[in-house]
């Protein structure tokens, strides 16, 4: 069974920190690029950071330079290391994994960012 779980969300003043997990089974991970979408209340679903099977690494303008994306091939996983964060970041992050035809999502985990 094809499972993405994230976790590492929570609450976090601006200009704190968090790192997000997703910890990845039923797949062979190191075959998919994966990358973490958002979406805040309101808003479109919009993609944070992506990684290649190489490692290439993509980001959203809105994160570029706060934010980094690692994958860890042997322990299926993939992270988003999130700095300097502000009010606008808050939203549920979600995992991806995705292969030619095929796409995988995990359930998401809430990040609120308040003073």
């Amino acid at each position: 069974q094809v499972r993405l779980v994230e976790s590492g969300g929570g609450l976090v003043q601006p200009g704190g920190s968090l790192r997000l997990s997703c910890g990845a089974s039923g797949f062979t991970f190191s075959r998919f690029g994966m990358s973490w979408y958002r979406q805040a209340p309101g808003k479109e679903r919009e993609l944070v950071a992506g990684i290649s099977r190489t490692r290439a690494t993509n980001y959203a303008d809105a994160v570029e330079g706060r934010f980094t994306i690692s994958r860890d091939n042997p322990k299926n996983t993939v992270y988003l290391q999130m700095n300097s964060l502000k009010p606008e970041d808050t939203a549920i992050y979600y995992c991806n994994a995705r292969e030619y035809a095929e796409n995988y999502w995990g359930q998401g985990t809430q990040v609120t960012v308040s003073s």
